[in-house]
């Protein structure tokens, strides 16, 4: 049976701020200066990286997180519930910035080349309901690649704290 947690559906506010990421637009307001959206800032992950190196590791590394990245967004963009979210995304850049963030957060050794969540997710409407559903399919995900339940959790601990600046409703 598959396991669900509190902190577990605060990640999907991780997947849902790459996801939108890849939807918002990139329009300068009068008298700002433009900001490169692909510029590595690792400050945008919002998390300080893990220092042990035993939950990197039971992630399987970088390719581990990229397979979970991917199977993560391919559920996402099958899933009914929220599938609409993703209608316009850039895929690829998608899963490439969500396999950084969590590779930055577990202490991989990777920038974060996504945008900040928050703003990201300006205006998008995410809901509770919304995000949860994208939590049930990255633990799929980290299921599927044999993530043991201890590092997963440390990962979603990571992310957690980073709802406040995603669900707006």
């Amino acid at each position: 049976m598959h396991r669900f947690t509190r902190s577990a559906a605060l990640v999907a506010v991780i997947t849902l701020g790459l996801a939108g990421a890849a939807l918002a637009q990139d329009a300068v307001p009068p008298g700002e200066q433009p900001v490169d959206p692909y510029a590595r800032s690792s400050a945008n992950a919002h998390a300080t990286p893990l220092t042990d190196t035993r939950v990197f590791e039971a992630f399987h590394g970088k390719d581990g997180l990229a397979r979970i990245a991917a199977d993560t967004v391919d559920r996402s963009l099958a899933d009914p519930r929220i599938k609409e979210i993703f209608a316009t995304t850039d895929v690829p850049r998608l899963k490439r910035t969500l396999a950084e963030q969590f590779c930055y957060v577990l202490g991989g050794g990777c920038d974060y080349t996504g945008r900040d969540m928050k703003s990201v997710h300006k205006d998008m409407g995410v809901t509770n309901r919304d995000f949860n559903a994208l939590v049930e399919n990255l633990q799929w995900a980290m299921e599927k690649e044999g993530v043991p339940f201890f590092a997963q959790n440390k990962l979603l601990a990571k992310l957690a704290p980073m709802q406040r600046g995603v669900v707006e409703r």
